[in-house]
């Protein structure tokens, strides 16, 4: 960035272009309260990221880089009411997108399709001081609604199919849909952030410290690590969001157990790290999130997502709920999850009402087994 540019929100600008004040005159605001409100922005942003991925950096992004997609405009006036009571809900996905840098991480096939490998649906209360995280199990078997995607192509209801079907179906917009027909609340907006974008952020922010209780051994995300204290790379977290067959009972649960321990990780990390002091690398991390993510349109702006973050600066890793969907392994299939419905009701009330959510909404559900292999 050169001398003459002029830095984005939440972006300080170096050293040596801010103005100087000499002699008598009104008293200078410290420049720690101004750093102290962009760090817990930066921290909040956390709270919505792909299993810990920088998707929350795009609140100091470059507006040449982010993309959006209209999924208002596809989706038309089918949706759930808007609920006006302060809160808002994000969808959040991580899209497994087989195509330019993708194919050689994290596995998988190279056909250039892509797929929603990660899903959260976060709920930010009124007063915008907490927020509840539910990650919703790609492998989850359901009754896929009809919906067109943001090119103006329909696409036809399915049963029986998995979660991630919607995503690789049609895109964004049907991803918002199928979810908006499961739980019968309205995504006020929609995030995105895809592998090698994932990777970058990582790198950029300078690993993430994690302590492991197990050792980690999955040939398949190309993650081994053994039990103790660990900073992750880009490459060691994308492999640790990704890995399910080295942890737990080997289903996608335990692997959204280790991306839900990853975020708060994440989220304590950013709060001490110290890139306010370093306008280049604040410059970096922001322009790498900006290039991987895509969100709705009403995000698609700088002073949109920078006073999207301003509102979510008072959530840390301690107000942050974090569950996943209630659901039973399929006794037809062990590799897939069925919904349990009851349960399942009690977690949406209770986001729809702005409420906590209950603890019985989640008793007795399948885990993955893989809670607290990550400290």
């Amino acid at each position: 960035m050169s001398a003459e540019s002029t830095p984005g929100p939440g972006i300080p600008e170096p050293a040596e272009t801010a103005p100087r004040r000499r002699g008598k005159g009104r008293r200078r605001k410290s420049p720690r309260s101004g750093k102290a409100l962009r760090i817990t922005a930066w921290t909040a942003a956390g709270v919505v990221v792909l299993g810990g991925a920088g998707a929350g950096f795009v609140y100091f992004k470059m507006n040449g880089n982010l993309r959006s997609v209209d999924i208002n405009q596809a989706l038309g006036d089918d949706r759930p009411t808007k609920i006006d009571n302060g809160s808002e809900n994000i969808l959040v996905l991580g899209s497994d997108t087989r195509s330019g840098k993708n194919k050689k991480l994290g596995g998988g096939t190279d056909d250039g399709s892509a797929r929603s490998d990660t899903a959260m649906i976060v709920h930010v209360y009124q007063g915008h001081r907490k927020a509840s995280v539910v990650s919703v199990p790609r492998d989850t078997l359901i009754d896929r609604p009809a919906c067109t995607d943001t090119e103006g192509t329909a696409h036809a209801a399915a049963s029986g199919v998995m979660f991630n079907s919607a995503y690789s179906t049609g895109g964004a917009a049907c991803a918002v849909k199928t979810v908006e027909s499961l739980t019968g609340i309205r995504m006020d907006h929609y995030l995105e952030v895809d592998f090698s974008g994932f990777q970058q952020l990582i790198d950029d922010l300078g690993g993430v410290r994690v302590t492991t209780t197990k050792d980690i051994d999955d040939p398949q995300s190309h993650l081994k690590l053994k039990a103790g204290p660990h900073t992750l790379g880009g490459e060691q977290a994308l492999g640790l969001v990704r890995t399910r067959h080295g942890v737990g009972d080997g289903s996608d649960l335990g692997r959204i157990q280790l991306q839900q321990a990853f975020i708060k990780a994440l989220i304590d990390q950013v709060k001490h790290v110290g890139v306010f002091s370093s306008p280049k690398k604040l410059y970096d991390l922001a322009d790498t999130a900006t290039k991987a993510v895509t969100t709705d349109s009403d995000l698609g702006s700088v002073s949109d997502l920078y006073g999207f973050a301003k509102g979510l600066q008072g959530i840390g890793s301690s107000h942050l709920k974090m569950v996943t969907m209630p659901v039973r392994y399929d006794p037809a299939n062990p590799n897939r999850v069925l919904l349990e419905k009851n349960k399942a009701h009690l977690v949406w009330d209770a986001l729809r009402n702005d409420r906590p959510i209950p603890a019985s909404a989640t008793k007795d559900t399948a885990t993955g087994e893989a809670r607290g292999v990550l400290s």
